[in-house]
């Protein structure tokens, strides 16, 4: 496979720091156990090959990130390829110590993971078909490492008999491990003899939004907390940014992105309307998005339901992509307070060369707003290493398939739209895709709190655990989910396992 993005302005301090971005302890399946040592023996020896002198250097800023680049020096599993070689800098020694400190953390988090598999609870085990729950892990980690190894035959052979096995009205484990085989066959087929990942057609946000897509994020939104969690917590911090203040201007990053935009500046503008002195009170919202039809659509909604409410609303429409952003696309006027929201969007611009998240993090700084407010899936799929990345999707899909297990019944269609046509998009994506394709690059709260950090912003704390455990009772979810602070953000789980991350942060 190709590991183009260890490129050596990634050996910073301000790059990937796998001892924070790896965390393979897959609580969520300690449920299964391995009756041998030979799988993690295995898992080491292939990691260790993906890993081993795996660099791939930029030489000029204008290659991008295209994985067939021709001026790279490529070493993977089973060889070497040269080309342009008196093109390429020396690679520096703390390139080398950066390089071999990642592989140790790296395989030692590999090496916990399977820990936890071995010394998994057998009563859990027995519930979930006893020896054939541990086959199927044990089969499904092979098959990853078969891919990562580029080991076609080996790797089809237990494709093959994972397609009988991992069912999509099966047991929660057997329902993600469907949504990771669809993955490995979709990356299996690009692995070219050289060992490159080609890149998979389209992104996933550049996809035709299907109406089973819609109606699977519709889903997602009435069922599952993740959404209505953080349009909650951004409306309460717009809420609070207010106070005392006569006119407000909400930037929403994304709009047109597919989540359901409406629901939270309906809720917002019922909020306004419900306080004192609303009448006198200006809401704008900026809306940013690809879509002119889209972004009209949702104006218009917006200037319906507060004129009927008596709320002075403004809608702008910002037509374009994040990454093409610039300050001068905003009206900003003097007197307004600046709020800019940005749920599940920044990730998407996590690319292998973080030029295209440091820009707009700057422009967004340059706009000087009152709070900014950022939430993002609290995991970390996007480390440098194929079999890390899947490991970790591994546990985090399986803690959300679980809360789908506990709060719908097992052939409930409801169920099988949102983690087939929702939840499976991502994995494929984060499985099957490199390159620009790859855009579910997920990291965790520590990593944003750096980036977010030198983009020039600090952290304005979150204290509203109480009103939000309050939010997540009235919800009626199953038991299960859980709300905590940590260092002043607040995090959504499953039985303790991070799912979303919602932070506040202000221009320092």
């Amino acid at each position: 496979m190709s590991l183009g993005y260890l490129q050596p302005e990634l050996y910073s301090e301000d790059q990937y720091d796998e001892s924070h971005v790896l965390d393979l302890n897959l609580s969520t399946l300690e449920c299964y156990s391995v009756s041998s040592t030979s799988s993690l023996q295995s898992i080491h020896r292939c990691f260790l090959d993906e890993t081993r002198n795996c660099k791939r250097l930029k030489v000029e800023p204008s290659i991008g990130e295209s994985i067939e680049s021709k001026e790279i020096v490529h070493r993977g599993c089973s060889g070497m390829r040269t080309n342009s070689s008196n093109s390429l800098r020396k690679l520096q020694f703390r390139d080398h110590i950066w390089a071999y400190t990642q592989r140790y953390l790296a395989v030692e988090a590999m090496e916990e993971a399977a820990a936890a598999i071995m010394q998994g609870d057998q009563s859990e085990m027995r519930e979930e078909g006893n020896g054939d729950a541990m086959k199927l892990v044990q089969r499904l980690i092979a098959c990853a490492e078969a891919v990562a190894c580029r080991d076609k035959t080996h790797a089809s052979a237990l494709l093959s008999e994972l397609s009988s096995k991992a069912l999509v009205f099966g047991t929660s484990f057997q329902r993600v491990a469907s949504c990771f085989v669809q993955g490995l066959v979709d990356r299996l087929a690009l692995v070219q003899p050289s060992g490159a990942v080609g890149i998979v057609g389209q992104s996933a946000r550049e996809m035709v939004m299907t109406n089973e897509k819609e109606e699977a994020l519709r889903l997602v939104y009435e069922i599952c907390p993740y959404i209505q969690f953080s349009h909650f917590i951004a409306n309460e911090s717009i809420l609070e940014a207010f106070e005392g203040e006569s006119s407000i201007h909400v930037v929403d990053l994304g709009m047109t992105q597919g989540l359901p935009h409406v629901h939270q500046w309906r809720n917002l503008i019922s909020s306004l309307a419900k306080r004192p002195g609303s009448s006198s009170r200006c809401l704008k919202i900026s809306g940013v998005g690809n879509c002119e039809e889209g972004l009209q659509t949702i104006g218009d909604k917006l200037k319906h339901y507060a004129k009927g409410l008596g709320v002075n609303f403004e809608f702008l429409m910002v037509q374009s992509n994040l990454e093409n952003l610039q300050a001068e696309d905003f009206s900003i006027l003097e007197g307004e307070v600046l709020v800019i929201n940005s749920i599940l969007q920044l990730h998407c611009l996590v690319k292998e060369s973080r030029g295209a998240l440091n820009s707009v993090l700057q422009i967004l700084h340059k706009l000087l707003p009152k709070l900014l407010v950022l939430v993002e899936q609290d995991s970390s799929h996007n480390g440098p290493f194929f079999l890390g990345r899947f490991m970790e999707a591994l546990h985090y899909y399986s803690a959300i398939f679980d809360a789908l297990d506990a709060m719908l019944p097992k052939y409930d269609t409801r169920r099988a739209k949102i983690e087939q046509f929702f939840f499976a998009e991502e994995i494929k994506n984060i499985v099957s895709c490199e390159g620009p394709a790859r855009v579910e690059r997920h990291e965790r709260i520590d990593q944003w709190r750096r980036r977010m950090s030198r983009a020039g912003f600090q952290s304005a704390p979150i204290k509203m655990l109480t009103k939000a455990k309050q939010w997540l009772a009235k919800f009626k979810v199953c038991e299960g989910y859980t709300i905590v602070e940590e260092k002043g953000c607040l995090v959504l789980g499953w039985n303790s396992k991070p799912i979303i991350a919602a932070s506040c942060w202000k221009c320092s």
